[in-house]
């Protein structure tokens, strides 16, 4: 029998999407011990369900923001804090490269940060979306957005029709000039990369 574990969360039910909607997912997971990675009394990381690559987490505020377009001027810290907390579980991870950012479309509800290993290897990577919401300008990098907040008070959206022109970016590797076809043409590519 599993242990229920409870979080010091904000449990305002956001607005735009039903309690128990897929969108919903990581409410649920924040709670799951199994997920769980590191917690302080700002944030929880958590394991994605369905990794992207080799090591995927999201940092999670434990205030309820819905999304990074949520974000106010005084979320300052808190980002900073999430990017800072990102950075800290890489540091001793000589043999990967990671990127953390935030996705310019989030299709989940409640702010999330993405820390993902760019070996890209996962069987949960399975379509031209996947693979261009993490290597496209879809993907908004964590000191680019923390930086834009600082210095605009305000991060500035990106309109809906630019990012479903970046998920429909033809596939490209993002370490070199190839061009597959298909995504398991790609993904067979980026072995050659890890294997390296």
């Amino acid at each position: 029998m599993k242990r229920k574990v409870t979080s010091k969360l904000t449990m305002s039910k956001p607005t735009t999407a039903k309690k128990h909607h897929w969108t919903a997912g990581l409410l649920q997971s924040i709670e799951d011990p199994e997920y769980k990675i590191k917690e302080d009394d700002k944030i929880i990381v958590i394991k994605d369900k369905y990794p992207k690559a080799q090591f995927h987490y999201l940092i999670l505020p434990k205030e309820n923001i819905l999304s990074i377009w949520h974000v106010k001027k005084d979320h300052q810290d808190l980002l900073m804090h999430m990017h800072n907390v990102a950075c800290g579980l890489v540091k001793d991870q000589t043999d990967h490269e990671f990127i953390i950012g935030y996705h310019a479309m989030p299709s989940m509800q409640r702010l999330h940060l993405h820390l993902i290993s760019t070996d890209f290897n996962s069987p949960c990577l399975k379509t031209k979306n996947h693979w261009n919401s993490f290597t496209t300008p879809f993907f908004l990098h964590s000191s680019n957005v923390c930086r834009e907040l600082r210095e605009e008070g305000e991060i500035k959206k990106i309109s809906m029709q630019k990012c479903m022109d970046y998920l429909k970016t033809d596939l490209k590797c993002y370490k070199c000039s190839m061009q597959p076809k298909n995504m398991p043409d790609l993904k067979r590519h980026l072995l050659t990369h890890i294997n390296k």
